[in-house]
């Protein structure tokens, strides 16, 4: 069974973590990174949008051989500099398909709770996060 952090632990994780731009705008990749982005909203004060991605279910087995845009991309990112969000990195088909759908931004900077990201609370093994129920 995966290590399950407690959320005060991963709070104070988001609150120490700096960062090094001026976002223009949060864009989570949803479902995983809304409550991350949603978090990081709170502390940035910047536009959030999402774009709806899946790649794995719940059980974070593939569900497609590559991610699918589930609904069209319904903001204007042209020349922004944007924090895009996600819970888990561990492939970086996701993360990397979303980069591809915001070539029109200026910068495109990722932050993961837990994975290979510019910003990360954790890159370690897989551990349950606290908010899912």
């Amino acid at each position: 069974m995966p290590e399950i952090k407690s959320f005060e632990e991963v709070m104070a994780r988001f609150r120490e973590i700096e960062f090094h731009e001026q976002f223009d705008m949060i864009v989570a990749i949803a479902n995983g990174g809304v409550v991350p982005a949603a978090i990081l909203n709170q502390r940035l004060n910047t536009d959030l949008q999402l774009l709806k991605i899946n790649l794995r279910d719940a059980e974070q087995k593939p569900r497609y051989d590559n991610p699918q845009l589930l609904s069209p991309v319904g903001f204007d990112c042209k020349g922004k500099t944007i924090l895009l969000v996600e819970d888990r990195i561990k492939t970086g088909a996701t993360v990397n398909f979303a980069i591809s759908l915001l070539k029109e931004a200026n910068v495109v900077k990722t932050f993961a709770v837990n994975g290979n990201a510019d910003y990360a609370l954790y890159n370690e093994a897989c551990f349950k996060f606290p908010w899912i129920i």
